[in-house]
Formats: C-alpha cells, structure tokens, sequence
C-alpha cells in the first residue's frame, strides 16, 4: 500500500466481510494496528487476526451486536481499554435483505436501519471525543451506490444508505475543525461470497452489471479497501465530506 498507517489504530466493524476483512489487510499492510469487530463469526475473525499478525503486524477480534443501542459506545470503550483510542473508525457493519416494499413490516425497516444508519452514527459519537482530544481523526462509513441508483425490494437498505451519505456531510462540518475528517466510500458491484446467497444466476448477474460500467470487470474487495486506505492517510487530510463511488462507472452524476 502507497500510504503509511503506523502508529495508528483503526477500528473496523464488519470486519469478517468480504469489504470488511480487505480494509482490515489494507490498514496491517500500511503499518496500522486494527480492532476487528464482528458479529457471531469468531472463526473468521481470529483467522483474519492470525493472518494480519504473521504478516508482522496487530489485530485484536471484538465480538459485537450492534443492533443493539448500547453496543457501539461499548465496543468502543472495550477497545479504548485494550489498545488505545482509535484514530480511524471505519462503520462497514451492515445488512443487505430484500424484501418488496408492500411487505416491509415497522419491526424490518426499524432493524435494518438500526444497523444501517443509528450504529454508525452511535459509532462515530462513541469515537468522536478522543479524535478531539488528539485533535485528528478519521471516520469513513461505508455506503452503497443503490442510494443514488436504486434498486426494487431494497427500500429499506437503500433509505438507511442514502441517510449514511446525509450523516457523512453533517459530520463533517462539525468536526472537520477538530481535525477529523469524514467521508463515505460507496462501493457498486463487488464480488463478494455473501452474493451467491442473494442472487439465484451469477452469471447472468454480472452480464447485466458490466454492461452498466465503464470498466468491464467486477469490483473486488481490495478496490474499495485502497479508497479506504487512502481517505484514512493524511494524504487525504484536506477531503471532507464526500462520497467516493468505487463502481467502475456505473453510476457518472
């Protein structure tokens, strides 16, 4: 990786995903040490802390749940105590249901935007006090194109991101004068193992996508973890604010 991370701590959540767990090798590869959090995968992530670790770096694994309210302030203060108050937070946890609209129930749109939308937001209050103190931070969530594009049977999914990119702009006016920086990565078709449970015909899948992109290929997890690496460096201390689309072309406005 072209941009130096050391001495600084990042915390991923997501971070057994296939977006989730290549963010976390890009920051070990660029010298950070990283806090995995994950949800009900202890396998994944200690497998992912062994790799990063005889790569010659640190990773410690944080089990979470962040649907629940309280669980974001304490995940972080769980990391606070064991390695220090991270410098970058990167809110990749998330949910992709399809369900059609008609049959959204309160209960399914309020879960998926409690994971979608409220966790990062809790995340980023629960980071935010120590990034101040420090006076440097950065914060980078982890959006989707579909909130500009849409998508059928992902109402919910697609509110909750399209409010992602709104709370990206507004933290940034508040804390860009402490020295933190916030923006959005939003990644489009990512080939990614959570696909084949979503989609009936891959194959056919992709040719309907690379015919929507100018690059005719899948994204890969390492596209968008190279975004994120990026906007975590101070390289990138003068962005704020923005959503960077990782997709290829497929969305150009």
């Amino acid at each position: 990786m072209p941009y130096s991370l050391k001495g600084r701590l990042a915390l991923v959540t997501g971070a057994t995903g296939g977006i989730g767990s290549a963010i976390a090798r890009a920051f070990a590869v660029s010298g950070a040490r990283v806090a995995l959090a994950h949800f009900d995968s202890a396998d994944d992530a200690n497998d992912l802390a062994q790799e990063i670790a005889d790569g010659g770096s640190v990773a410690e694994v944080f089990d979470a749940d962040l649907r629940s309210p309280t669980t974001p302030a304490e995940l972080h203060a769980r990391v606070h105590e064991w390695m220090g108050p991270p410098d970058i937070l990167v809110t990749a946890a998330g949910d992709y249901p399809r369900t059609p609209h008609a049959d959204l129930t309160r209960d399914r749109w309020s879960e998926c935007l409690s994971l979608n939308l409220t966790a990062h937001h809790l995340l980023a209050q629960a980071a935010v006090p120590a990034m101040i103190s420090r006076r440097h931070g950065r914060i980078i969530t982890i959006g989707s194109v579909l909130a500009s594009a849409g998508r059928h049977n992902l109402a919910d999914y697609i509110a909750a991101k399209a409010g992602l990119e709104g709370l990206t702009r507004a933290l940034a006016r508040e804390l860009g004068e402490h020295g933190i920086t916030v923006n959005c990565v939003a990644p489009g078709s990512i080939r990614v193992p959570a696909e084949d449970q979503v989609v009936p015909d891959t194959e056919a899948m992709e040719e309907r996508q690379l015919a929507r992109q100018c690059v005719r290929r899948r994204g890969r997890p390492e596209d968008v973890a190279s975004a994120v690496a990026f906007l975590a460096s101070d390289e990138a201390g003068f962005i704020a604010g923005q959503t960077l689309r990782v997709d290829g072309g497929w969305l150009l406005g």
